[in-house]
């Protein structure tokens, strides 16, 4: 069990640092400033990218299922972790067909920019097995996701990591934390 959880969050550490995205940024050429996502509970931003998942998961068009993650609240690096805050979702698909892997990744790469995102990264990662890997921006809905076909896993999988811009609290709320 420790090594689940170690690992997952070196993959949520890992998954969040790329996700700033270009179009992402407050102001041009910043580089790493994640945007406001406007104001929020953490309860109802993590429902909106919930859904943001959901929709995600409509554009897949291939039969399959997908794990039971819910999101999680983090920080906002450089501000006050009383009032702002960002969330995440990671979770995974699996295709009811292996040999199905490809059709739902190329469907994620030509479904995603007609849905308002823009694709900022493409191609194979860095791993010793060059898992063919997406990053996108929606601007409109201040998120970026990353996108990494596991192919040799068993069994085979898409593994979705989900990130918001920062949100700040409503005055007189508290973040809470999950």
């Amino acid at each position: 069990m420790k090594v689940k959880l170690g690992a997952s969050a070196l993959l949520v550490s890992i998954a969040l640092t790329p996700l700033t995205g270009c179009g992402m940024n407050e102001t041009e050429n910043t580089g790493n400033t994640v945007p406001s996502a406007g104001t929020s509970t953490s309860r109802d931003a993590a429902d909106q990218m919930k859904k943001l998942s959901g929709e995600i998961h409509g554009l897949l068009g291939v039969e399959g299922k997908t794990s039971g993650s819910n999101p999680g609240i983090m920080d906002c690096a450089g501000k006050d972790r009383e009032r702002y805050f960002r969330v995440f979702h990671s979770w995974s698909f699996y295709p009811a067909s292996p040999g199905r892997l490809d059709e739902a990744m190329e469907r994620l790469r030509t479904e995603l920019p007609k849905s308002g995102w823009k694709i900022s990264e493409y191609g194979p990662d860095t791993s010793r097995n060059r898992n063919l890997s997406l990053t996108a921006d929606n601007d409109a809905k201040k998120a970026s996701v990353n996108v990494s076909q596991r192919a040799k896993n068993d069994p085979p999988k898409l593994s979705l990591m989900l990130v918001s811009g920062c949100y700040e609290i409503p005055a007189g709320q508290e973040i809470e934390r999950f």
